[in-house]
């Protein structure tokens, strides 16, 4: 929990202004300085230049790589220069090749593509945005640089101008070329550096490197985020997202990796993306590290029968072939679509994979997926969300996890779990190979502690489970699996996913089409009982439960009127001990529960409600302090008599009432992550729409005051 404060106010320009540099930026500068930059300013120096943040980080690299603030404003001025002058822009195109005539050579950065002509045996390249094709490319250049000639390149160029009197001569001369990217680094000095890190800082410092706030996310949601990184680090590695739009399900794809290939996911051919059967050449997948397909969901996308039959064999066994010869490849497959139902519906009516194309919808197919990431689990992106602070080059980091590609931590648990017997062959080899990349990523040495080895353990089950479970809805003919492992002790531990907890009854159902009857029983029965991860009490039950629950990380379906009201109702004297209602956002939580008191008493009784607290001291005392006074005259009006206590020694989060219940609150009142601030976000209205922090409640029946004293 922090006790800090953000505070609304126009975002200041990355050029002219110095973020705050927290603790784990100075650490991250003094271990890795050289190869961090502040993300935020690539931003910064963009302009209307349309090109990769990749690119734009390498020329930052080269420049502004430092904390140094003079060193910082000196590299920006030098990569602004650059791109004005050296960047091309489509509509600039003419001008640039004026320029290069009148000059006689020129530097350009574009993204370039090769292709042989056969009929001159010469190699000739095109440049993207100055439009120019045909230019002689030497063969030691294509050599060097195979990915010239499957999808191009960004570089920088120097290109000539010579004409000549032949017409059939090209005047465009290629100077020299050079990849933007990096040409070697120091792996172990990586691994060195990672030592001087802890988890936590460490898993931060990544995400930041993607660009993200780290501060905004749970750790769940960082290792959700950590998962899109698994197909670079990873030969063969095939991962699946699905979920709403503007979740940044491309992003890494297309911006973090010049590793990476992103494509449409109807606009690529068997010889494009495997091999060309008329001159032998192979495909992406010969040539990138990652294949990813975007918007790849749609019921109605036509398919090529043939392209879902080779990738199913590649995704499989890592070759293919198309009657000629069998090839290898290593690059990961990634697919990612949105969907246009929530979780719940898809449960009720089909399954997870519902949005697929028709021909990929196929038992056959989804049983090859290592990982499915739930991407309803993934906020909306928004501007806060970014990082101000510092993170590797991308270009740094997509030379380490490429590298990394050549180890195997898959058997890294072994000493420690065993999984389930009944777990077959491909769902370990996708357990193995989630575990293996988040290993990598988190923990490059290999060394982790039991407990760390067993969170990344559980992770990576959960993705697979999630995948073969849908598989069990589509085809009834394949065996249940109890997903799982056993630790030294023998003790089982059971994994389940977190809709599953959610929604069990929908979860569970193995075939929705199956029995008409059944399907419509089981909308009556959902229209008036719905279902929720928690069911609020019944008051006439005798019992209420007694004991401890844990709720997951982006767990939907909470609400304090399903978990605490009915241990509430009925008191007329509340304590809660919580240090931490400081924050706005923690102030309207306990109205929210002051609310549902008032609602739920007789308007003639009162209630008193004690809250224990910590003061905060200094420059945000007063606020503080006028927040709880606002709070009180507002509860009076509705019979709740609220005071404060201050009390500097507590750190436990309860609630006790005068009729003998007493809560135990992991987080306290704040178990709620931060909403899109939307007025017309559904969860600024309803609890139980939004998604909730990783925390757990303990129920201890005490007895009444009245009988205790």
């Amino acid at each position: 929990m922090t006790d800090t404060q953000n505070h609304p106010g126009e975002e200041p320009d990355a050029a002219t202004s110095t973020p705050q540099q927290s603790d784990l930026d100075y650490k991250i500068n003094l271990l890795f300085g050289g190869s961090v930059v502040r993300k935020d300013l690539v931003k910064a120096v963009k302009g209307n230049a349309i090109v990769p943040s990749y690119v734009l980080e390498y020329l930052l690299g080269q420049y502004a790589a430092s904390d140094d603030e003079a060193t910082i404003q000196a590299g920006i001025d030098a990569v602004r220069r650059i791109l004005a002058d050296h960047y091309v822009h489509r509509n600039e195109s003419e001008l640039v090749k004026s320029t290069i005539r009148e000059k006689g050579r020129h530097r350009i950065i574009d993204k370039v593509a090769v292709t042989l002509n056969d009929k001159q045996d010469v190699y000739q390249a095109s440049f993207a945005n100055l439009g120019l094709s045909g230019v002689i490319v030497e063969p030691a250049t294509v050599k060097a640089n195979p990915k010239l000639l499957v999808g191009g390149v960004w570089c920088i160029c120097d290109i000539e101008y010579f004409h000549s009197d032949d017409a059939r001569v090209v005047p465009w001369i290629l100077g020299s070329l050079k990849p933007i990217q990096m040409s070697s680094f120091d792996y172990e000095g990586y691994l060195e550096s990672r030592l001087g890190f802890n988890t936590e800082e460490w898993i931060d410092l990544l995400i930041q490197s993607i660009g993200f706030n780290p501060e905004m996310f749970g750790r769940r949601a960082k290792l959700l985020q950590l998962v899109r990184l698994i197909p670079f680090v990873e030969r063969n590695y095939n991962l699946v997202e699905l979920g709403p739009k503007g979740t940044g399900k491309s992003h890494i794809y297309s911006e973090f990796s010049p590793h990476g290939m992103l494509i449409s996911g109807g606009e690529v051919t068997v010889p494009k993306l495997f091999v060309n059967n008329s001159n032998g050449r192979i495909g992406l997948v010969g040539y990138w590290d990652v294949v990813a397909f975007d918007e790849f969901a749609g019921k109605k996308k036509r398919t090529d029968k043939a392209l879902v039959d080779i990738m199913k064999n590649y995704m499989a066994n890592k070759s293919f072939s198309r009657g000629v010869e069998t090839l290898g490849a290593e690059a990961s497959m990634v697919f990612v679509g949105n969907t246009s139902h929530n979780v719940p519906y898809m449960l009720k009516h089909s399954d997870l994979f519902d949005e697929l194309p028709e021909a990929y919808h196929d038992s056959a197919y989804l049983d090859r997926l290592h990982f499915y990431i739930p991407g309803w689990e993934v906020d909306t992106i928004r501007s806060e969300m970014f990082s101000a602070g510092y993170g590797f080059v991308v270009d740094y980091i997509a030379e380490v996890l490429r590298s990394m590609r050549n180890t195997d931590y898959s058997d890294r648990y072994q000493q420690h779990f065993t999984l389930g017997s009944d777990i077959s062959t491909r769902d370990r080899d996708g357990i193995h190979k989630t575990f293996s990349g988040l290993m990598k990523l988190i923990y490059p040495d290999g060394k982790a502690t039991p407990a760390e080895i067993e969170e990344l353990l559980r992770f990576a089950i959960e993705g697979r489970k999630r995948v073969k479970d849908q598989i069990l809805r589509i085809d009834t003919t394949m065996a249940a699996v109890n997903f799982g492992y056993s630790d030294k002790t023998g003790t089982w531990h059971g994994v389940t996913t977190l809709e599953e907890d959610e929604y069990p009854d929908y979860y569970q159902a193995r075939s929705p089409q199956a029995d008409d009857a059944a399907s419509t029983a089981e909308a009556d029965t959902a229209d008036t009982e719905p279902t929720t991860a928690i069911q609020p009490s019944d008051e006439r039950a005798p019992q209420l439960f007694e004991g401890h629950r844990e709720f997951q990380e982006n767990q939907r379906g909470v609400s304090y009127e399903a978990l605490l009201m009915p241990y509430l109702r009925g008191a007329s004297d509340i304590t809660i001990v919580d240090p931490y209602i400081r924050l706005p956002h923690q102030g309207r939580n306990l109205v929210d529960l002051l609310a549902l008191l008032a609602a739920s008493k007789d308007p003639a009784d009162e209630i008193t409600v004690t809250l224990v607290t910590k003061e905060v001291r200094g420059e945000y005392e007063q606020q503080h302090l006028l927040m709880l006074k606002d709070i009180q005259d507002s509860a009076a009006t509705a019979g709740i008599q609220f005071t404060v206590t201050w009390d500097e020694t507590i750190h436990d989060r309860s609630i006790r009432t005068d009729h003998g219940w007493k809560l135990l609150l992991g987080r306290g009142l704040d178990i709620f992550q931060k909403g899109s601030g939307s007025p017309y976000d559904l969860g600024s209205r309803r609890q139980e729409f939004r998604q909730v922090f990783a925390f757990g409640v303990t129920y201890i029946n005490e007895g009444s005051t009245e009988t205790n004293s």
